[in-house]
This record gives C-alpha cells, sequence and structure tokens, in this order.
C-alpha cells in the first residue's frame, strides 16, 4: 500500500461530486446555485418570514387586543367534583395531590374549586383559590377550605 491507492473507508463520504470546484466537476460555474439573485451568493441564510420583500404576514394582519404575560391560569374544578370524589375514595380530605392522582389535574396546574354542583359531604379542600359561592358551599356542609 502506498499513498497512490489511498481512499476513503466504504460508507464514511456522503457525496461524489464536490460543489463550486472549478469546471473539471462537472458542476463548475455557478456551482448548481443557478445565475445571480441573492441566494447565488455567498453568505446568504433566509430570515424567517421573508416573502421575497412582499409585506410578511406578521406585519400584514392586523392587531388588537392585550396579553398580560403575569397572567396566572386556574384549572377549575367544581364542587360537585368533590363530591364524587369524597365519595368515591372515603376521605375527609381533599388536596391538590388527590385531585391529580384521580385525574382531574397534572401536576403543575393552579387548582381553582368552583361553586357547581351540591356538596353534602364534611370534607377539608386544599387548593391555590376558591370561588366564593364554593367557599360557603364548603363551609355550610361543615367542612373547611384552605388556600395554598
Amino acid at each position: 500500500m502506498d499513498l497512490s491507492n489511498l481512499k476513503p473507508a466504504k460508507g464514511s463520504t456522503k457525496r461524489e461530486k464536490r460543489l463550486g470546484r472549478g469546471e473539471g466537476s462537472g458542476r463548475g460555474g455557478t456551482s448548481t446555485k443557478g445565475h445571480k439573485g441573492q441566494k447565488s451568493r455567498s453568505g446568504y441564510s433566509k430570515q424567517f418570514g421573508f416573502e421575497g420583500g412582499q409585506m410578511p404576514l406578521q406585519r400584514r394582519v392586523p392587531k388588537f387586543g392585550f396579553r398580560n404575560i403575569n397572567r396566572k391560569s386556574f384549572k377549575g374544578i367544581n364542587i360537585g367534583v368533590l363530591q364524587t370524589l369524597s365519595e368515591k375514595t372515603g376521605t375527609a380530605s381533599i388536596d391538590v395531590q388527590a385531585l391529580v392522582s384521580a385525574g382531574y389535574a397534572s401536576k403543575n396546574d393552579m387548582i381553582k374549586i368552583l361553586g357547581n354542583g351540591t356538596l353534602d359531604a364534611k370534607i377539608e379542600v386544599k387548593a391555590h383559590a376558591f370561588s366564593k359561592s364554593a367557599r360557603e358551599a364548603i363551609e355550610k356542609s361543615g367542612g373547611s377550605a384552605v388556600k395554598i
């Protein structure tokens, strides 16, 4: 073996022809980039959303409203759901972990208890927030509403 018969290992090279290496490569001249224009130049990279000078979509559509970046979004759970959960499990205390394990919320949700439905069981409820009607219904049934 000598320098004249060295070749790369089989499967290590991906391209048979090297682009932009003169006329002898069979793809010289424009190197498959066509003639003139922005894409034929070196250093070209398309800007995201660029539409060739046409007014881009994100500038054409009307903008309105306000989106608060500090908004806290809650997962609403009604007291009727708490009633069925306490009957099913037989516990006197319902917290976020119990709601997550029952499949009513995910572990990252902030939970707000809402007042729809009826509550007969005397339960202690621990959540991130309570509506006024839910708090009254829980306390009316003899339970307690604890804000986390």
